[in-house]
């Protein structure tokens, strides 16, 4: 963070130090439109259980080794991981949603 004073000389200095920042807007939400399911599959498929449940559908797809349906071996991963998406989601716009309100509330600047 870049502070100067409200003097008149120092505007080219503020204006020049401002091209190079960003703001000072607060952003919590970990994810975009376009990263979050990437994003979010690289998370869950973090988790141990996950992990265990695609390994068995992996398996499910060799004949040999085949011993539910694939789609019965699918079902379970495939409510998992779009209950734990949807959670995120619900989560990710609720702090989109402060945020916002957050950078759009007013504030007072103390100044001589």
């Amino acid at each position: 963070r870049i502070v100067f004073p409200g003097s008149g000389r120092q505007w080219e200095d503020w204006k020049q130090a401002s091209t190079f920042r960003s703001g000072n807007r607060i952003q919590t939400t970990k994810y975009t439109w376009l990263t979050f399911l990437p994003q979010n599959l690289f998370e869950q498929f973090h988790r141990l259980g996950n992990l265990y449940f695609f390994f068995l559908v992996v398996l499910s797809w060799f004949p040999q080794v085949e011993v539910f349906h694939r789609e019965v071996t699918l079902l379970p991963l495939v409510v998992v991981l779009l209950a734990s998406m949807i959670k995120d989601a619900i989560e990710d716009y609720r702090k989109h949603q402060y945020d916002k309100a957050i950078n759009s509330s007013k504030t007072r600047v103390y100044d001589k």
